[in-house]
Protein backbone atom coordinates (compact mmCIF):
# COMPACT_ATOMS: atom_id res chain seq x y z
CA UNK A 1 0.00 0.00 0.00
CA UNK A 2 1.26 3.46 -0.92
CA UNK A 3 1.48 5.85 2.02
CA UNK A 4 1.85 9.02 -0.05
CA UNK A 5 -1.26 11.04 -0.81
CA UNK A 6 -2.22 12.30 -4.23
CA UNK A 7 -2.25 16.00 -5.07
CA UNK A 8 -5.80 17.03 -4.21
CA UNK A 9 -5.89 20.82 -3.79
CA UNK A 10 -4.00 24.10 -3.83
CA UNK A 11 -2.51 23.40 -0.41
CA UNK A 12 -0.81 20.31 -1.86
CA UNK A 13 0.39 22.39 -4.80
CA UNK A 14 1.95 24.83 -2.34
CA UNK A 15 3.89 21.97 -0.72
CA UNK A 16 5.10 20.82 -4.14
CA UNK A 17 6.04 24.28 -5.41
CA UNK A 18 7.79 25.34 -2.19
CA UNK A 19 9.86 22.14 -1.99
CA UNK A 20 10.68 22.25 -5.70
CA UNK A 21 11.89 25.86 -5.67
CA UNK A 22 13.90 25.29 -2.49
CA UNK A 23 15.96 22.83 -4.56
CA UNK A 24 16.11 25.10 -7.61
CA UNK A 25 17.35 28.05 -5.56
CA UNK A 26 20.29 25.95 -4.29
CA UNK A 27 21.22 24.39 -7.62
CA UNK A 28 24.44 25.75 -9.19
CA UNK A 29 23.05 25.34 -12.73
CA UNK A 30 19.50 26.63 -12.23
CA UNK A 31 19.83 29.26 -9.51
CA UNK A 32 21.76 31.75 -11.70
CA UNK A 33 19.08 31.53 -14.39
CA UNK A 34 16.30 32.25 -11.92
CA UNK A 35 18.31 35.10 -10.41
CA UNK A 36 18.11 36.85 -13.79
CA UNK A 37 14.35 37.30 -13.27
CA UNK A 38 13.98 36.89 -9.49
CA UNK A 39 16.93 38.83 -8.11
CA UNK A 40 16.24 38.82 -4.37
CA UNK A 41 14.28 37.15 -1.59
CA UNK A 42 11.50 39.75 -1.77
CA UNK A 43 10.88 38.82 -5.41
CA UNK A 44 10.34 35.14 -4.64
CA UNK A 45 7.03 35.49 -2.81
CA UNK A 46 5.16 36.91 -5.83
CA UNK A 47 6.74 34.26 -8.04
CA UNK A 48 5.68 31.45 -5.73
CA UNK A 49 2.15 32.84 -5.54
CA UNK A 50 2.00 32.85 -9.36
CA UNK A 51 3.27 29.26 -9.46
CA UNK A 52 0.64 28.13 -6.94
CA UNK A 53 -2.03 29.68 -9.14
CA UNK A 54 -0.45 28.35 -12.35
CA UNK A 55 -0.36 24.74 -11.17
CA UNK A 56 -3.80 25.04 -9.59
CA UNK A 57 -5.13 26.11 -12.98
CA UNK A 58 -3.18 23.40 -14.84
CA UNK A 59 -4.15 20.53 -12.55
CA UNK A 60 -7.62 21.51 -11.37
CA UNK A 61 -8.89 23.82 -14.14
CA UNK A 62 -9.25 26.56 -11.53
CA UNK A 63 -9.71 30.08 -12.82
CA UNK A 64 -6.68 31.06 -10.77
CA UNK A 65 -3.86 31.92 -13.17
CA UNK A 66 -4.09 34.50 -15.91
CA UNK A 67 -1.23 35.24 -18.20
CA UNK A 68 1.39 33.66 -20.39
CA UNK A 69 4.47 32.20 -18.69
CA UNK A 70 6.50 31.85 -21.89
CA UNK A 71 7.65 35.47 -22.42
CA UNK A 72 9.44 35.49 -19.05
CA UNK A 73 11.75 32.80 -20.43
CA UNK A 74 12.81 34.74 -23.50
CA UNK A 75 16.35 36.09 -23.42
CA UNK A 76 17.52 33.77 -20.66
CA UNK A 77 20.71 31.79 -21.14
CA UNK A 78 19.06 28.37 -21.01
CA UNK A 79 19.98 25.16 -22.75
CA UNK A 80 18.55 21.64 -22.84
CA UNK A 81 20.52 20.75 -19.70
CA UNK A 82 18.62 23.44 -17.76
CA UNK A 83 15.28 21.97 -18.78
CA UNK A 84 16.50 18.46 -18.00
CA UNK A 85 17.51 19.52 -14.49
CA UNK A 86 14.24 21.47 -13.98
CA UNK A 87 12.07 18.50 -14.98
CA UNK A 88 14.24 16.15 -12.91
CA UNK A 89 13.76 18.23 -9.77
CA UNK A 90 10.04 18.59 -10.45
CA UNK A 91 9.56 14.85 -10.85
CA UNK A 92 11.71 14.09 -7.80
CA UNK A 93 9.72 16.51 -5.69
CA UNK A 94 6.43 14.99 -6.79
CA UNK A 95 7.74 11.51 -6.04
CA UNK A 96 8.94 12.57 -2.60
CA UNK A 97 5.57 13.90 -1.46
CA UNK A 98 2.83 12.49 -3.67
CA UNK A 99 1.57 9.48 -5.57
CA UNK A 100 -1.56 8.90 -7.61
CA UNK A 101 -3.35 10.00 -10.77
CA UNK A 102 -3.01 13.76 -10.16
CA UNK A 103 0.67 13.37 -9.24
CA UNK A 104 1.18 11.45 -12.49
CA UNK A 105 -0.66 14.19 -14.38
CA UNK A 106 1.62 16.84 -12.84
CA UNK A 107 4.67 14.84 -13.95
CA UNK A 108 3.26 14.52 -17.47
CA UNK A 109 2.32 18.19 -17.66
CA UNK A 110 5.82 19.28 -16.60
CA UNK A 111 7.37 17.03 -19.26
CA UNK A 112 5.03 18.42 -21.93
CA UNK A 113 5.70 21.97 -20.77
CA UNK A 114 9.40 21.37 -21.24
CA UNK A 115 8.82 20.19 -24.81
CA UNK A 116 6.61 23.16 -25.62
CA UNK A 117 9.02 25.70 -24.16
CA UNK A 118 12.01 24.16 -25.91
CA UNK A 119 10.13 24.14 -29.21
CA UNK A 120 9.02 27.75 -28.85
CA UNK A 121 12.51 28.87 -27.84
CA UNK A 122 13.94 27.13 -30.90
CA UNK A 123 11.47 28.99 -33.10
CA UNK A 124 11.95 32.41 -31.50
CA UNK A 125 15.59 32.40 -30.43
CA UNK A 126 17.36 29.63 -32.34
CA UNK A 127 17.59 27.56 -29.17
CA UNK A 128 19.80 25.82 -28.24
CA UNK A 129 22.52 28.37 -28.80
Amino acid sequence: MNSKPDITNKKDIMVLVDAFYAQVRQDPLLAPVFLQRIPDDASWSPHLQRMYSFWNTILFAANDYHGNPFPRHLGLEIEPRHFERWVGYFHQTIDLYFSGPKANEARDRATKMRAIFESRLAFTEGYPK
